[in-house]
């Protein structure tokens, strides 16, 4: 397929029974169902052609950007690590009560995909980039997982009892969209 010239297209077909896209690292990756038709992906690219060269154009930005910051060595990350076990249990204590769960053992991470889990026991996980971030976005990572010790979903009532504990997390949610695979890119480990 030559809808997008010298970009590098994959496309992966398994039992799917829809058709998606992601860019990442300046290529573009289709998943396809296998009764799917060379001419019916054609046209899903073709579809959603703006939205691809959009990415790919924020994706190169990125990757300029990148090259620019300095890396995070194993030594920051231990730094890192270290001031997290300090700050986050204190932030879990306090959004726990006004939220009104429990929990289990708190875990500091370093995570290039993750900022935060809760399991079904309520053992939380965090990631240390978090020490990078705004204090806003810990505590919405925070309200977030412990939310989850009463739904463990995202359905309209978790968002709701998130919104009604922590009034901004979308505002902080979008700033972590935006900025966190910068700060996760940065890791030199």
């Amino acid at each position: 397929m030559d809808i997008f010239n010298d970009i590098k297209l994959t496309v992966l077909r398994s039992r799917r029974k829809t058709i998606s896209c992601t860019v990442k690292d300046g290529a573009i990756e289709v998943r396809a169902p296998y009764r799917m038709s060379e001419a019916q992906i054609k046209e899903f690219l073709t579809k959603h052609r703006a939205w691809i060269e959009k990415t790919l154009q924020k994706d190169r930005k990125l990757k300029e950007e990148l090259e620019t910051l300095p890396a995070i060595t194993y030594n920051d990350i231990c730094k890192l690590a270290e001031k997290a076990k300090e700050v986050i249990p204190e932030r879990v204590r306090y959004y726990a009560g006004k939220i009104g769960v429990t929990y289990g053992r708190i875990t500091i991470r370093n995570q290039k995909t993750v900022w935060g889990s809760c399991t079904a026991k309520g053992k939380l996980n965090f990631n240390c980039l978090l020490m990078l971030t705004p204090p806003e976005v810990l505590d919405s990572i925070v309200v977030h997982e412990l939310c989850h010790r009463k739904y463990m979903n995202h359905s309209a009532e978790f968002y709701a009892e998130i919104l009604r504990v922590y009034p901004d997390y979308r505002k902080w949610e979008k700033w972590l969209k935006e900025n966190g695979k910068r700060l996760i890119a940065q890791m030199a480990v």
